[in-house]
């Protein structure tokens, strides 16, 4: 073992403990409450607690004090042995921990506690050997979460915390969230007016304001100019569709907790759609295809709906309403790997446009042996996961290997960043499937003429939805979008009113080249109306006053704060066109 992963060890050890030191402090201040779990978690962990009563931020405050009083209590934490009649009162009193108890004995293994003070939990371990070694830690929210993750079972409230080795960690990590929550995408969208959430609507629903509906339509145009020099064709299919597709496509009865309930209508039960494939299946497969047509690359900007639990609803970084940038290459297996290589090159493509330079590939692989969750077809498993694995090693694209995650039709590509806060998410991804050639008898004719049932689908989101894919722009650029998506590239301020009609003037000829423009004529100082232009993370601020009006000439101001002054109207606005057009 080597220093890095003592230290991780250690680091793991420390959270753990530190969990159970949040479980012993709440069933100290609160007796009557229930334990569930408590894991460690990226930078901290959290433990889940059954109680009627909401947790308040106050609470929050003497649960922290009351855990530094037990660390001051330099309590030994130790492995221990209960005896029958303990174990009996202590499973009798904690219903969530009997019901682990109880998986853990039917699968033959032996339930393990461990103690400080008179506290006592079920765990695995490891942990500190003394609650003295938990110096560096604080709690930090409380959201909802169901027992195992399942909305049918118990609601629970989690309580997160972070917790280090040393000081300056926890005060580097502290200071990080805090520069990161300036950065949040609901923060900045509220002040540029970009998207809203309304309770009427529903939750995980976002709205698209004026402005954000322009950031938005910049984005899919241009993967629309992108994917059609790549040789895609569009198509637009319904919100919603029959019952019987996605029993045909395999979702039902599978994935339908993740879907909506039905509608049952006159003439049977709908759905509204959680993904695009089943129906660009049924296109593909509305008349002979013959090899000459493969590959065929069908895409299309679709609205999903996803039956989220609402506490795991943020933002626009997951939502129930996805406009997913999502397409469907239908191959032949020789044509496979060609094709992944194109759309990973796209995708970088794409992300040297956006700017985007710390993300990495993750492997998802299956597990031949599992015939229940992967489909029965390990030729192709082995195949299809060999050519991934070759296009990324050939591309030179940093990546992982993740064994067991694969889809239930294939392997996948899935491409990896860190958010703001550091947490990982996965933005977009390249899925291999084999099911689909069957359970929607998709075939060609190939060269001899002998119909073939070989097709390989492609799934691939390279711009994932436009919800999550602006969240991380709003947060990678920090609402200073650049000049082609900023929704409000130049800002007109007039220093008078007798300015008003020049500035007008300049406002439209911008217009009418394409430039989203505005005016800012209210009788406030330029100074203030600067200062709103910046707020709003505007481009280019114009200022417009008498000398300015002689001179038929314009004073600009980037968001830097140069400042140029007597530059020719038609200077100006080619510069903002190639600026548009290089996409900077």
């Amino acid at each position: 073992m080597d220093d890095n992963e003592k230290q991780e060890g250690k680091l793991h050890c420390i959270r753990h403990s530190s969990a159970h030191l949040l479980a012993q402090a709440v069933k100290q201040l609160f007796p009557d409450v229930h334990m569930g779990i408590g894991p460690v978690i990226e930078d901290g962990f959290y433990y889940d607690f059954f109680r009627k009563e909401s947790f308040t931020p106050e609470d929050l405050k003497k649960i922290n004090k009351k855990m530094k009083d037990l660390v001051s209590a330099a309590q030994p934490i130790q492995k221990i042995e209960l005896s029958s009649e303990k174990e009996k009162e202590f499973l009798a009193h904690e219903p969530l921990k009997k019901e682990l108890y109880d998986e853990l004995k039917a699968k033959g293994e032996k339930p393990t506690f461990y103690g400080q003070g008179n506290f006592v939990d079920l765990c695995r371990g490891p942990h500190v050997q003394n609650t003295k070694e938990l110096k560096y830690f604080t709690l930090t929210k409380v959201s909802g979460a169901y027992w195992k993750g399942d909305s049918k079972k118990a609601q629970l409230q989690r309580i997160y915390g972070l917790a280090y080795e040393t000081e300056e960690g926890l005060k580097q990590r502290l200071q990080e969230l805090d520069d990161a929550e300036k950065y949040n995408h609901r923060k900045i969208g509220e002040e540029m007016e970009l998207f809203a959430l309304f309770e009427l609507v529903g939750k995980g629903l976002p709205v698209w304001l004026p402005k954000g509906e322009i950031i938005r339509s910049e984005i899919e145009k241009f993967a629309i100019e992108t994917e059609a020099k790549a040789g895609y064709v569009r198509v637009s299919t319904p919100h919603l569709a029959k019952k019987e597709l996605f029993v045909k496509s395999g979702h039902l009865p599978y994935y339908a907790d993740s879907m909506y309930p039905s509608m049952k209508m006159d003439d049977g039960e709908y759905y509204l759609k959680a993904m695009n494939c089943p129906i660009h299946h049924l296109i593909y497969s509305r008349g002979v295809r013959s090899y000459r047509e493969l590959p065929l690359r069908v895409a299309e900007y679709g609205t999903c709906y996803r039956n989220e639990l609402s506490g795991t609803l943020v933002g626009l970084q997951r939502v129930r309403m996805l406009s997913m940038n999502d397409a469907h290459i239908y191959c032949t297996r020789e044509q496979m790997e060609q094709e992944i290589e194109n759309v990973l090159k796209m995708i970088q493509f794409y992300f040297t446009t956006f700017g985007f330079e710390n993300y990495w590939f993750r492997l998802s692989l299956g597990d031949r042996e599992n015939k229940e969750k992967y489909i029965d077809e390990p030729e192709n498993w082995v195949h299809a996961e060999e050519v991934l694995r070759k296009v990324l090693k050939r591309l030179q694209l940093k990546y992982v290997e993740a064994k067991d995650e694969a889809a239930f039709y294939g392997p996948k590509i899935d491409v990896q960043f860190k958010n703001v806060f550091g947490r990982e998410d996965t933005m977009s991804t390249v899925q291999l499937d084999f099911a689909a050639k069957k359970r929607f008898e998709l075939y060609y004719d190939d060269a001899h003429g002998k119909q073939s049932n070989e097709v390989f689908v492609i799934h691939r989101a390279p711009l994932s939805t436009h919800e999550r894919f602006t969240a991380f722009l709003i947060e990678l650029y920090k609402g200073k979008f650049p000049l082609w998506l900023n929704p409000v590239q130049v800002r007109i301020l007039t220093v008078n009113e007798k300015n008003s009609h020049f500035a007008r003037e300049v406002m439209e000829d911008m217009k009418m080249n394409g430039i989203r423009a505005e005016i800012d004529e209210r009788n406030e100082s330029i100074g203030k109306k600067v200062r709103s232009a910046i707020v709003e993370r505007v481009s280019y601020m114009v200022t417009i006053g008498d000398q300015e009006q002689e001179k038929k000439t314009l004073a600009v101001r980037d968001r830097e704060g140069k400042v140029e002054h007597d530059v020719a109207v038609t200077s100006f606005t080619k510069k903002i066109l190639d600026e548009i057009r290089k996409k900077c």
